[in-house]
Formats: C-alpha cells, sequence, structure tokens
C-alpha cells in the first residue's frame, strides 16, 4: 500500500474518494495548491473514487473568484462535494458558508501562511453553523478527513476540517488507509440516500429555510398528551434536510455552549407505533454520530479520538490548552525532566470544535487541575477576550461545579521559534504561577519568518501580458497602473494594493496632486519670480492645455527645459513635480474576480464617482466552461453594467479577435472624459495555456454571442452619432434587452442589415432540438403518401463518402418500393429511435477512432442512455475506415471503431441485425466499395427486396469533369449563389467553379462544434488567392493588399508557398467587393487555383539584377500565355449589372458564347503548375512542380539565355494509398528562352489530351509520365513543338532555403530578406508586423517580393533611402533575424482553422514544436546550422513536405507521420519513419538524433544526407519507390 507523505496528500485521497465532485482551490489555474497536485494526478490516472459513480470531478477553480459559489449547482443536484483550500478564502466566503453549512459538505482547510498558521479565520466563522473538527497530526489528518465526511453524509451537514500542514511536516509517514475501511465508514447506503436528496432552490443570499434535520421513529405510547422526546426515547430513522416552515426550528449553530443539556425539542401530538417526527440536527445528534465513527475506527485501526484529547500526568495540577499548533509543545513536554518546573504539565486540545461541548471538556480533565493557561494561535485579535478562553470559561465556571473550577489564564500564541519553545512554556508557567497573572500576555514573537508568507501571492498571469503590451505600446511613458503589482506601497500588502479599491483612491489622490500643480503653475506664471520672462510665457501656455493630454505632453519638453535654464527658486520647485507637466494615461487593472461582488467593490465607485479613471478587466472565462453554466455562479457583466449608469464609456473587447478593435477601444478610453472601462477578454484553463488555445476559446466565444465587440460612447448622441458600434455579429441577450430599451438595437439593425438575422437571433436561444423535430416532421409528412416498409438511414460524415453512400442507399432503397429517409445522425432525435422499423446507420472513422462530427452528439446520446428499448427495432451498421491508417498494432483497435462500436450498443439495447456490421476499406482493390458491394445485397435480402424487377438504372455520379463541361465556361450559377443571402454557403458545384476564380469556401473548424450546438450553419467564409507573377508587390499593391485583408478579411494576409497574397475569413457578402479591390490594385484572381495552370514562380532574390529582370520577363510571358480566355470572371466579379452600361452581350438567345482556345471546355484534367528557379538558389523548389525551369546564363555570365526542362513534379499524396506518391521533376532537356513559353504550352496540351480524368487522385502530370514514361512524353512534346529538346546545359543547386539579411546587386540597389514566420502577416501585441510593412510601403520606392518559402524581399531600395528603410525595420522589430537556423528553414501551410482538408495543426503548431526543440539545439551548437523542417496539415503537400530533410504531415489531430532524408537542395524525396506519431514521440527522437547529428556529422554534411548514412531511412531515388523500405513498415489490418 502506498505511503502518505503529507497531510494535505492525506486529505485530498480521502476527498477524492468520499465525493462526486471536488473544488480545489488553487492559487492560479497553473499553481497548485498543496492538495491540487494529488487530486490531479487521481484524475488524471481516472483513479475511481468510492462515492461517485464515476471518477470523481475535479475543479480547479482560483481562490480570488469567490470559489465557494461554485458548490451550490452541484449540491443542489444530489452530489456529495468537498473543498481542498487554504484558509485564504474563509473570510469573503461567509455569506455563503451560512446557507452551505445546511448541505453535506465537507470543506478541507489549510491554514496558512505556512510556518506561522493563523487560526482567526476559523474562529471568525465558527457561529456559521458548520460542523468543525480540527487535526493536529499525519495519521489525524487522515482519519479526522475520513470522520469529516462520514459525518456530513449521516447528518446532512457542512463540515470544515481545518489543520496547520506545518504542524506535521515532520512526522513520520503513515500507509495510506485502506480503500474497505473507508467504505465501510462512509456506509454507502447512507452515501446513496444523500445523492437521492436534491434541491430545487436557486437563491444565494436569502435564507430559504433549508435546514439538516433528522427523522426519527417514536417508541410505542398508550395515551395522547403532551410528551417530551427525552422521556419517550426516540430512535433515529433518517438524517435528511428539509425546508423548515417553523420559524423558531434552526440547525445547529456554534453558540450553541451549554450543550451538556438536552438540546431535542419536545412535540405535542397523538403517538402510535410507527409515527416520526423530523427535527432539526442538534448538538446532541452530532456528538452521537462522530463519537460513533470514531468507535468504527478505534475497532478497526486501535486509534481512539474524542471531542476533547487529554495527555499528560492524572494527577497534573497545570495544563496548556492550546487552539494551534501544538507540535513544538507535544515535543517539549514529552522529552520533560521531572526536575523541570513544567514536567507535570498536562495539555488539553479541542478534535471537535464546533459544537462546543462543554460538558465533555469538564469530565475529561482530572479533578487536580488548578491552573490553566489559554493558548490561541490568532493573529488578527478583535476583541479583548479571545474566543476560545471564553468558550472554556462558559464551560468551566458556570454551573454546580464553578465554585471549584480552576483558575484559567488566556494567552496569545504568536510565532515561536523551535529553540525557544522551553523558554516559552516557562514563561507561561510563571505567568499561571503568578499571584496576579497577566491576562492576554503574548508568546513568542510577533515577527512573522520571512519564508512564511502565503503561497496564494497575487500574481499577473503570463498570458495576460498581451493587453498590457498593448498598453505600454499605445500610451508609452504616459501609461500610469494604479493597482499594478510591481508597485511599491509602504505598509500596503499586495492583495490591497491591487484591488480596485485602493487603486481608485491612489488616483483620485494623483488627481488631487496634479490639480494642486496647475494652481500653482498659474500662480508661477502670474508672479515674476523668475530671472527671465521665458518660463512665464510657457507655463501660461502650459496651463491652458493642461488637461489635454495631446497638447500637454507635447508643450511639457518645453517648459521644463525653459525651466531648468532659468535657474530661480521658484523653477527649481516646480521641477521637483516636473512628471506631473505631463498628463497621464491612467489605468485599473483587474480581473473578472472583480465581477463577482460589484455592488460592494471598487468597480462600482469608480462608475458611480464619474472620475475620469480608466479599467481594464480581464476576462479569462472559457467559452467551452463557460460559468453561465451554473446559475448559481452570479458573475456580472461589468460592461452592461457600466452602460446602465449612463455616465461610462464601454467597450468589449477581445484580443486575439480583433487586434485592431483592441487599439481604438483603449485610444477612445482614453479620450474620454470620465470612467472607461474596457472589459477585455482572454479565455484560458491554465495561465501557460498556448496561444492557440486561447485563440480557439476566442473565436468561439465570439463568434456565437457570449463575447461580443463593441465600443459605447454616450457623448456621441450630442454629435448626432450612434453611442453603440458593434464590431462583430452576435451579441448576447442582455446586451439585446438593453438595447432595445432604448431603441439602439432598431438603429443598430438599420445600419447593419446584413447582420440583422444574427441579432435578432440572440446567444443562448435553444434551437437545436427544435430544427431537429422540424426536419424529422417533415421527412414524416413527405413519407405519408408513399408505400412500402420505411428505411431510416443515418450517416455521420467527415470527407463526404459516407453522406454520398448513405444518399446512394436511400435512392435504391426508393427504387425498390421503401420509404427511405436520410439524415445525418446529429440531425435525428434520438428519442425517435425505438419507434423505428428499420435503420440503417453508416459511418466513416475520423481522428483516433473517432466519431465524424455530424455523429458525435449522437453516438454519445445512445452510448451512455440505458432508457431507450430498441427491441422492435431491425438494423445494420455499415463502416468505412482504413486498416493501414494505423500501423501499430496496439493500435488496430481503431480500425472502423465507430460502426463497430455502434453495432455493438445498438444490440445491447435490444435491437436485431438486419445484417452483420459492414466493414469498408480503403486498402481494397475498389477502396470502401468492396465492402460496400458485398454489404448491400444483405441488406436488401433481410428486407425482402432483393428480387425487384425493373429497377432504373442508377445515374453515373456527378464528377468533376461533368461539373465543368456544364458550366459554360467556369460560369456555374456562382452570380446566383453570391445573391443568396439566405445562407452563407454557394451550392456544391459552385464550390469547385469558384477554385477556378481564386477563391475557395470554407468555414472555420474551430467554431464548427459549438456553431452546430446553437443550431447555427458552420461559419462560412472564403479564402482569397491572388495571381501574382513571380511574387512581385509594388507598395501601393501593398498597401491595397493590407486594406483588404483589414476590410473584408480577418485582419491578415498570408505569404503562400505559391508565392502570392492569400486572404481568409472573406464572408460571402464582401467577396466581390474584395475581388474588386484586388482588381483595383492591378492584379487578379482568376486561375490562381482550379484545373489550369497557375501562378508561375520565380526565384525571388536579384542579386543579379539584370539576370533576374530577364527571368522574371519570361515567367511574365508565360503567365500571360497560358491564362484562361474564359470572360466569366470579369462579368461575375467586376461588372456592375444594375449598371445601363453593364449589360451582358448575350447571343443566340440566353447562351453566352465563349471560347477556350488552348483549354477547351473541361480545362486541365488537375491543377498545373510552373516555377522558375535561378542557380546557385533552388528557393523555389523547381523538382517539386509540373514544369521546373532551371535558369541558365549566357557566356557572359550576365543575361539569360535558356532553361533547362523538367516535367512530373508534384507533391499532393493520399495517406496509406500507395498508388499516390510525390514526384520529382524528370529532366526533358534544354530550350532557349525565346521558346519557353511555348515549351511549356506544348507539355499542358499533352498533359489536357492524356492526363487521367476518371480518377483524380491519378490525374496530376506526374502520373501521366509514368504511365506514359518520359521519352514517350518527351516525343509528344516535340511533335506538337516540332522541334527537339537540348542536352541539358551544367548547373549546381545550393539550398533551397531563402538567404536573409541585406544584399546589393550589381547595380547597387539594395534588397533585404526578411523572416516572416509561416508567411503569416498580422498585428499581435508582441509584434506590430503589419503595421510595421504598411508604414515601409508609404515610402519605400521598390518592389516587394514574397517567396517560396513564405518570406518577404523589400527589393530595390536605393542607397539614399536606405538609413530610412533600416529605422523602420529597427523600429518595428523586423530586421530582427537573430533565429535558430531550424526555424528560418522551416516552413509550413494554413491547415487549421480555415483548410477544409486539414487533419492536424500545421501553422499554429510548428512554431511550438520548434521553441520546444531549440534548447536541444543550442547544447549540442546546431543554433545557426540549417535544417529543412516542414509541416503539413494533410498530405496534398502545399509547403512540399515530401523534400524537406524532415518533415510532419498531419494524419489525425495531434498525431503525424513523420519523413526524415530530404534532400537540403530539394532535389531528393524523403521517406517515411514513424507513422502517427504524437508531439512527445517526436520530441523523443528528434532531440537524441539531434545530439546525435551534432557529433557523428562529417565535414559539411546535410542532416538529410546524414540520417541516410546512418541507416535511420533509405534514399528515395524516385516518386514510384517513395513507399518502399521505409522504417516502419505498415502491418496488415484485419
Amino acid at each position: 500500500m502506498a505511503s502518505i507523505t503529507t497531510a494535505a496528500e492525506a486529505v485530498a485521497r480521502i476527498a477524492y474518494l468520499s465525493s462526486d465532485a471536488i473544488l480545489s482551490v488553487q492559487p492560479a489555474l497553473s499553481t497548485h495548491s498543496e492538495f491540487s497536485k494529488h487530486l490531479h494526478s487521481y484524475s488524471s490516472s481516472r483513479l475511481p473514487g468510492l462515492v461517485a459513480k464515476e471518477v470523481p470531478e475535479v475543479i480547479a477553480i482560483r481562490h480570488n473568484v469567490d470559489p465557494l459559489l461554485s458548490a451550490f449547482k452541484p449540491l443542489r443536484s444530489g452530489k456529495l462535494v468537498s473543498v481542498t483550500t487554504s484558509s485564504s478564502i474563509l473570510l469573503p466566503s461567509i455569506p455563503h458558508l451560512y446557507k452551505l453549512a445546511q448541505y453535506p459538505i465537507v470543506l478541507h482547510v489549510a491554514l496558512h501562511p505556512f510556518n506561522s498558521a493563523d487560526y482567526s479565520e476559523i474562529t471568525a466563522i465558527r457561529q456559521s453553523g458548520f460542523v468543525f473538527l480540527h487535526s493536529e497530526t499525519l495519521q489525524e489528518a487522515q482519519d479526522i478527513a475520513i470522520s469529516a465526511h462520514a459525518l456530513a453524509i449521516r447528518l446532512g451537514k457542512g463540515v470544515i476540517h481545518f489543520f496547520d500542514p506545518a504542524n506535521s511536516a515532520r512526522d513520520h509517514l503513515i500507509e495510506a488507509e485502506d480503500r474497505d475501511l473507508v467504505r465501510k465508514i462512509l456506509d454507502l447506503d447512507s452515501v446513496r440516500a444523500a445523492q437521492l436528496r436534491k434541491d430545487e432552490s436557486t437563491s444565494l443570499y436569502v435564507d430559504d429555510g433549508r435546514r439538516a434535520t433528522v427523522t426519527e421513529e417514536t417508541a410505542q405510547l398508550p395515551t395522547e398528551g403532551s410528551i417530551e422526546s427525552g422521556s419517550a426515547k426516540a430512535a433515529p430513522r433518517d438524517i435528511a434536510t428539509e425546508k423548515s416552515s417553523t420559524e423558531g426550528a434552526s440547525s445547529v449553530g456554534s453558540s450553541v455552549r451549554e450543550s451538556s443539556a438536552d438540546s431535542r425539542q419536545t412535540t405535542s401530538s397523538v403517538t402510535s407505533v410507527g409515527s416520526t417526527i423530523t427535527r432539526p440536527v442538534t448538538s446532541d445528534d452530532i456528538y452521537d454520530c462522530i463519537t460513533s465513527i470514531w468507535a468504527q475506527i478505534a475497532r478497526a485501526t486501535g486509534r481512539t479520538y474524542r471531542v476533547f484529547e487529554y495527555t499528560g500526568p492524572e494527577d497534573a495540577e497545570s495544563a496548556l490548552f492550546i487552539f494551534g499548533s501544538t507540535g513544538l509543545f507535544v515535543d517539549e513536554l514529552g522529552e520533560a525532566n521531572s526536575t523541570d518546573e513544567f514536567a507535570n504539565f498536562g495539555l488539553v486540545t479541542a478534535r471537535l470544535y464546533r459544537p462546543w461541548i462543554g460538558s465533555r471538556l469538564s469530565q475529561l480533565l482530572p479533578v487536580s487541575i488548578r491552573r490553566i493557561a489559554v493558548l490561541e494561535q490568532i493573529r488578527k485579535k478583535t476583541t479583548k477576550w479571545g474566543p476560545v478562553l471564553l468558550d472554556i470559561l462558559t464551560s468551566l465556571r458556570t454551573g454546580p461545579a464553578a465554585n471549584a473550577s480552576p483558575l484559567i489564564v488566556g494567552h496569545q500564541l504568536v510565532y515561536i521559534e523551535p529553540a525557544t519553545v522551553r523558554q516559552a512554556i516557562r514563561g507561561i508557567f510563571q505567568n499561571l504561577s503568578s499571584p496576579t497573572p497577566i491576562q492576554n500576555l503574548e508568546v513568542g514573537s510577533s515577527e512573522r519568518p520571512q519564508q512564511s508568507s502565503s503561497q496564494y501571492a497575487l500574481t499577473q498571469p503570463k498570458v495576460e501580458n498581451a493587453y498590457m503590451k498593448i498598453l505600454d505600446q499605445v500610451f508609452g511613458k504616459r501609461l500610469h497602473v494604479a493597482n499594478r503589482l510591481d508597485a511599491a506601497h509602504a505598509g500596503i500588502s499586495a492583495t490591497i494594493a491591487a484591488s480596485p479599491e485602493f487603486g481608485f483612491g491612489s488616483l483620485l489622490a494623483r488627481h488631487d496632486h496634479r490639480r494642486r500643480f496647475i494652481g500653482e503653475v498659474k500662480t508661477a506664471a502670474a508672479t515674476h519670480d523668475f530671472v527671465t520672462d521665458i518660463p512665464q510665457s510657457w507655463l501660461s501656455k502650459w496651463a491652458l492645455s493642461a488637461e489635454d493630454a495631446q497638447k500637454a505632453n507635447v508643450i511639457a519638453p518645453d517648459v521644463i527645459s525653459r525651466l531648468s535654464n532659468d535657474g530661480s527658486r521658484l523653477a527649481s520647485t516646480l521641477l521637483e513635480s516636473k512628471s506631473l507637466f505631463f498628463k497621464e494615461s491612467q489605468w485599473l487593472i483587474g480581473s473578472d474576480a472583480w465581477a463577482y461582488d460589484l455592488g460592494n467593490s471598487g468597480v462600482h465607485h469608480v462608475i458611480a464617482s464619474g472620475a475620469n479613471v480608466n479599467m481594464l478587466i480581464i476576462d479569462s472565462q472559457p467559452w467551452s466552461e463557460r460559468a453561465a453554466a451554473d446559475e448559481a455562479r452570479r458573475k456580472k457583466d461589468i460592461g452592461l453594467y457600466a452602460m446602465h449608469f449612463g455616465n461610462a464609456y464601454v467597450a468589449s473587447v477581445a484580443v486575439y479577435s480583433s487586434y485592431t478593435q483592441v487599439l481604438e477601444a483603449m485610444i477612445e478610453a482614453d479620450e474620454f472624459e470620465g470612467p472607461s472601462v474596457v472589459v477585455a477578454y482572454l479565455p484560458y484553463n491554465k495561465e501557460d495555456d498556448s496561444p492557440l488555445t486561447v485563440l480557439q476559446e476566442t473565436k468561439k466565444a465570439v463568434d456565437l454571442g457570449y463575447w461580443p465587440l463593441y465600443r459605447w460612447n454616450p457623448t456621441r448622441e450630442e454629435n448626432g452619432e450612434p453611442n453603440f458600434s458593434l464590431d462583430s455579429e452576435r451579441i448576447k441577450q442582455e446586451l439585446e434587452e438593453f438595447l432595445r430599451r432604448d431603441n439602439h438595437l432598431t438603429q443598430l439593425m438599420n445600419r447593419h442589415p446584413k447582420f440583422a438575422a444574427n441579432l435578432s437571433e440572440s446567444y443562448g436561444t435553444e434551437v437545436r432540438a427544435l430544427q431537429k423535430r422540424k426536419a424529422k416532421d417533415a421527412y414524416n409528412t413527405l413519407l405519408e403518401s408513399l408505400y412500402g416498409a420505411p428505411l431510416t438511414i443515418l450517416f455521420a460524415s467527415d470527407n463526404g463518402n459516407a453522406e454520398s453512400l448513405a444518399k446512394r442507399l436511400g435512392n435504391r432503397g426508393k427504387a425498390r418500393g421503401l420509404k427511405t429517409m436520410v439524415m445525418a445522425m446529429d440531425d435525428y432525435p434520438l428519442e425517435d429511435l425505438p419507434t423505428e422499423e428499420n435503420v440503417v446507420m453508416l459511418t466513416s472513422t475520423a481522428g483516433q477512432g473517432e466519431f465524424p462530427q455530424n455523429g458525435r452528439s449522437f453516438w454519445d446520446a445512445v452510448k451512455d442512455t440505458t432508457e431507450i428499448d430498441l427491441s422492435q427495432v431491425k438494423y445494420a451498421v455499415f463502416a468505412l475506415g482504413d486498416s493501414h491508417y494505423w500501423p501499430r498494432k496496439e493500435d488496430k483497435i481503431y480500425y472502423n471503431k465507430p460502426g463497430k462500436d455502434l453495432d455493438a450498443r445498438i444490440a445491447f439495447l435490444g435491437g436485431k441485425r438486419l445484417a452483420d456490421v459492414g466493414l469498408g476499406d480503403d486498402q481494397d482493390p475498389d477502396s470502401y466499395q468492396t465492402g460496400y458491394a458485398e454489404w448491400e445485397p444483405k441488406l436488401w435480402q433481410s428486407l425482402g427486396v432483393d428480387n425487384v424487377e425493373g429497377l432504373a438504372e442508377e445515374p453515373p455520379p456527378i464528377t468533376n469533369e461533368d461539373i465543368k463541361i456544364e458550366s459554360n465556361f467556369l460560369r456555374g450559377t456562382i452570380a446566383e449563389g453570391l445573391a443568396d443571402t439566405s445562407t452563407g454557403a454557394i451550392s456544391a458545384s459552385d464550390q469547385q467553379l469558384t477554385k477556378f476564380h481564386g477563391t475557395y469556401m470554407q468555414d472555420d473548424r474551430d467554431l464548427r462544434d459549438e456553431r452546430k450546438a446553437q443550431g447555427l450553419e458552420p461559419a462560412y467564409a472564403f479564402m482569397i488567392r491572388c495571381r501574382l507573377n513571380g511574387g512581385v508587390a509594388t507598395p501601393s499593391q501593398w498597401l491595397q493588399m493590407d486594406s483588404i485583408s483589414s476590410s473584408y478579411g480577418n485582419e491578415t494576409m498570408k505569404l503562400t508557398t505559391r508565392q502570392t497574397f492569400q486572404f481568409h475569413g472573406v464572408v460571402k457578402s464582401k467577396l466581390k467587393s474584395a475581388m474588386r479591390g484586388i482588381n483595383k490594385a492591378l492584379m487578379t484572381t482568376i486561375a490562381a487555383c482550379g484545373d489550369v495552370n497557375r501562378n508561375v514562380m520565380v526565384s525571388p532574390l536579384p542579386t543579379r539584377s539584370a539576370f533576374h529582370r530577364d527571368v522574371h520577363q519570361v515567367s511574365a510571358r508565360i503567365s500571360d500565355h497560358l491564362l484562361p480566355s474564359t470572360t466569366a470572371y470579369h462579368e461575375i466579379w467586376l461588372k456592375d449589372n444594375d449598371s445601363p452600361d453593364e449589360k451582358q452581350t448575350k447571343v443566340g438567345g440566353d447562351a453566352i458564347v465563349d471560347k477556350e482556345p488552348l483549354y477547351g471546355p473541361t480545362y486541365l484534367p488537375r491543377k498545373f503548375k510552373i516555377t522558375i528557379a535561378v542557380p546557385p538558389h533552388n528557393d523555389t523548389d523547381v523538382y517539386a512542380h509540373d514544369i521546373g525551369l532551371i535558369a541558365i546564363k549566357d557566356a557572359s555570365g550576365r543575361r539569360l539565355e535558356g532553361f533547362n526542362v523538367l516535367v512530373g513534379g508534384g507533391m499532393g499524396v493520399t495517406h496509406n494509398n500507395k498508388k499516390t506518391y510525390p514526384r520529382t521533376g524528370s529532366m526533358l532537356g534544354y530550350f532557349s528562352a525565346s521558346q519557353i513559353h511555348l515549351v511549356c504550352e506544348k507539355i499542358m496540351l499533352v498533359q489536357r489530351d492524356h492526363g487521367d480524368r476518371k480518377n483524380r487522385k491519378h490525374a496530376r502530370l506526374k502520373y501521366t509520365i509514368d504511365d506514359m514514361g518520359v521519352d514517350v512524353f518527351r516525343a509528344k512534346v516535340e511533335d506538337l513543338l516540332e522541334d527537339k529538346f537540348k542536352e541539358p546545359r551544367p548547373f549546381e543547386f545550393k539550398s533551397n532555403i531563402d538567404t536573409f539579411g541585406w544584399q546589393k546587386d550589381e547595380f547597387g540597389m539594395n534588397h533585404f530578406l526578411m523572416f516572416i514566420e509561416n508567411g503569416r502577416v498580422e498585428d499581435t501585441p508582441e509584434f506590430s508586423m503589419k503595421t510595421g510593412l504598411r508604414e515601409i510601403a508609404k515610402v519605400h520606392q521598390g518592389d516587394f517580393r514574397l517567396t517560396p518559402n513564405q518570406h518577404l524581399c523589400l527589393s530595390g531600395v536605393p542607397d539614399a533611402q536606405l538609413d530610412t528603410i533600416k529605422g523602420l525595420l529597427q523600429q518595428y522589430k523586423l530586421d530582427n533575424l537573430h533565429f535558430s537556423g531550424l526555424r528560418l528553414s522551416s516552413s509550413a501551410c494554413v491547415a487549421f482553422p480555415t483548410c477544409g482538408l486539414a487533419m492536424a495543426e500545421s501553422e499554429r503548431y510548428l512554431p511550438e514544436l520548434i521553441t520546444k526543440l531549440e534548447t536541444c539545439l543550442e547544447e549540442n551548437g546546431l543554433k545557426q546550422d540549417s535544417i529543412v523542417m516542414r509541416m503539413t496539415g494533410c498530405p496534398n503537400g502545399c509547403a512540399r513536405p515530401w523534400l524537406a530533410e524532415v518533415a510532419f504531415v498531419g494524419k489525425a489531430y495531434g498525431a503525424y507521420n513523420m519523413y526524415l532524408g530530404g534532400g537540403y537542395h530539394g532535389q531528393r524525396l524523403n521517406k517515411l519513419y514513424r507513422s502517427s506519431i504524437g508531439e512527445e514521440e517526436i520530441l523523443g527522437i528528434m532531440k537524441p538524433l539531434l545530439r546525435r547529428y551534432a557529433l557523428e556529422r562529417e565535414q559539411g554534411e546535410r542532416f538529410g544526407d546524414f540520417v541516410i548514412r546512418i541507416g535511420m531511412v533509405k534514399a528515395t531515388r524516385e516518386g514510384k519507390d517513395f513507399h518502399e523500405n521505409v522504417a516502419e513498415e505498415e502491418s496488415e489490418g484485419e
């Protein structure tokens, strides 16, 4: 059995075993208390409790957010609750304690400060109605913790178990108490009875009459009359709680001191056999119950406990009664010699402190006792006589024995060093023996030891630094935070100094000081006491603008300068307060802890005062664990509270949603004359949460209206402007009601008609169940007119396969005469399942054997229910999965796990199988269709419809080729879809066509779950990709792109691996405006995506400008030559169809005649990509594209002559499908620069005519070449060219990464290549990158060149402008290149949250992974070494991972395939090393490998070559070899 080392560990274990829910009160969510580390260890290991039906719930909660509020909800739902906390929360929680005392709750309280515990928090709450138990040693802590829970369960009373953790710190280890003994003492029958007692109360502070009661069975009585319960002994029958209807009935309180008398009430009734009485629990009940519990412990363990404990001689004349830490006294008295004057001392302690059973104390003391010294360890003494002293006096000096009672002398016990204990006891003895003893004598030193400060000190969470940094950025030296934690306030504790009350008071004093100073300046300006008249004029000028921050702060330096030069005594006096010449931006900063007692806090005082004070209040409650779910947590909406006052500026902001809005709000708050409240959202579960977690939580809260973004300025209406500005699309109900009151909501909806639907449907509206019911009823109505057996088909699908299969099955069922209904599982009302006759369920497999998104809620409900009977339901299940997806044997259970689990669960609930579960396997010859073809006939046979004659032939599924040919040259119904305001989406076929126009429809996957739960459609938005030849943009184009991202997108720009701009988060209503904005910048998006030639890439760094210019001109010629000719783009996006001058020209009726000379009506089979590399830099990954052109110089070495031509490169792969693979380009030969655009055309035409149009996974040029052979392909191209390729020219590549820093070309122009991690251009509190680049674009005279590695080059900077550009780069930290070589060489695709194909994080995770590796790099001397690392969220390979030296490709959320051995020059593919590994395994592989590389590499050996040489992976020679000889063979599936 495990050993217990500390009292806190012992208590935590017992609380965990004995509770349904444990509130773990902690200094911070990421900082453990003495209890919480043990509790979270038990919880994370899924250790079962004894009381909870499943694993007990451990709820971490910060100590300063009114933690006991969280106890009411679980208690009222019948749960047994315990709290582990320090004593610091007790006094602020007094309003709750009186109510909680009537519930079966246990508070385990560790008295702080450590080593100097203060018992005054216990005495201060002694009259709260709780039972108080005290433990002193490690063993007692465990036993008394058990006793506390047993008592609470049996009596339904609240119990506080308190102890000093330092008192037992030196105790020997003890064994953890046997679970069976704990179970026996708790009495599980009593536990279940307690859990059944639910309470419908909702009030928190008003007494609702609830009392802990006892129900008794009375003995048989022959007569009627008035009977005292004491005379007719009542047998306890049940302990319960009820709401008393009698005014006088009350629970036992600490004031019951005369409890030796019978405290049962009398009753008057007609009593017969079996009658019962119910009455409040009394002190006698508590005494009887606790002694019974201790008797059980004694019988089982031999350890005895009593209400009061006495140790010492039976003939002792003097005794110490200690209410405090007894350890040192016990040790000293135990070691006393017979010659010591205190050798005959006895020692008394209270085990049961409340109720105080005084009669037991008098019975316990030896009759020889003549003197008692009462030692109370109470630091905060508020009365002359200590509370324990009064208790003892009452017990021993009242009643018949009062005359013979001993002398009682009170002492105050403060801090005692171990070395001075003997001296302290002597002093007590001498005082006690004195003829005139001193009452309230202080024993020990009042100076608390330095190390004993409370563990619950206030600290600002690191994650909250974001808002502090923004304040610093905006206000700089003007910023004054009155209650900042690091400020020094003499004699004031940090807790008080950080409070809003203290901060507000200090600001008022500061205001008064500056007001007096302004008066002094005005007086000085009117005198002639200066040496010259110059200071007077400046002081007068300043005084006129003293309250105008902008003007005063501009003038202040000049005023100070003039006074410094004057030298007069008056000038020196004014300069002593020179800081007051500046008008500060004054702020109070607090957390959501300020929202829990708003009416009595400094927040109320600030707002009500009307003073010009700014408050920033950071709310950290995550959306996913929002306190709104617990009605008992009365957290106030401070923003709404302030708006109701009418005199305050109010803003609701979220830095991870809109950085710009935060800046606007802070500036407006500072300018507002009066109180300003900025409530700022920063959700986190722990203070060290990753920014990614904070971002995801913020997005959910803002999108769903839980945290609306707005600004409220009550002075705007004076200027005819609206007071309220909404900066997000959805608001919550309380805010809506406020706005409706003054008609603000109507005005808001009129100003933002596109938001009207969202505004009128408040956050929190429960519509999901109603939607399910309506959908089901609509289906039923439709089916009523049909004949045949009913067949309900439910699907769960992530990638669309299961959904398509379900719909096809439904159509086939209808053809067979069945009444079929097809729905997503989560759209189906589960309560109807028992009424179905035939149900078929199809599900794919997501993540680690999980249900797809639209089936999870259905599965959770089916899995947990035991209340539905499916005995009348016939069912079948078909599952889709990949038997090779999880290669390790232990992970094989995940293959088709959702379908298997669902089949087993439905059978368990009584369902009758129509057919055995079908298993579709992606590894089969026809993928999942192989298994499906075997399963479907069995289904029809079971339903009796297998031999139906005359079945119509099924139409073939619509393919991309069908969509293209029917689109009328890419028009489709895009224009109609854009005009449809009922949805944020467009049709499936239009989604394919808009790709040709440069835009993809996506949805925010961070919000998908929550929006679905709210009954909302996904957060649809569009990604726009520009077509930017060679990645070159002018400064004016950069500014236009910046504006588009802010006005129409998500305020960020993505520089892509295809060397262009990409915008995310563009909603449908803004899509056309964004496209027009791009066109206005003389840029386009046509053919940036789709089955056409896309953006032509070029090496970005022009170290040889003439040569580079030649190359860029060729790239432009190729790009223009291969551009689609359709006019659909202009008609849909650029024409104003409402204008009479912009009418479409139609020929032949309503048909628009168009043509595509190169592409034809079906365009290409798949995407087509061209890139140009300029040796020695392969920074465009020339081997990875359909056409790779390697620029060759002429004989002079300065100009372009021609190109070596590579074909057949490509990166797209499907996991575990060995028919798909990446491929590096094959060399065709050399061609001159003048003809190269025609070479590209003919290559593209051969692909157009010979590419696979039936299987899109096999449609890229790489497969065409491998199917055809390089020589045959070359011949076909040469036939079209009517010319031959020449032998390739020699060339050399040295790297495929960017060359950072400043470089100068042969014409003397300067170029700076800056690092932009993963291409994301945005502003953050730490880095104002977007702002900095915008400022540079305003003055830059050259170009912006985007690199294929997602970085940026400022090109063409003349020497005359060099200092200006360098200054701006330095100002905005854009010149920082002090990153590790690994980080500089890294790249990642977008992945979550916008990419619909992503299986795992990429852009948001790779920086974190690199950070965790950089310490290892530093330790091994590799910090500056370039190692190419890339990450993608799926195997489509947008960041070209297959060429990286080390790559991670997403396979499921948090799981990646790891590839090693790519060529540093981008010339060789890598090889699979490990499959489906998480971060822990990645770090476990990479750190030793990096150490080994540092020690064993050869001179100049690159990492990719090294891992091949040492045998970790085999070299990949060509694409068809990619899946061969992998380091981790994929084992066979089931």
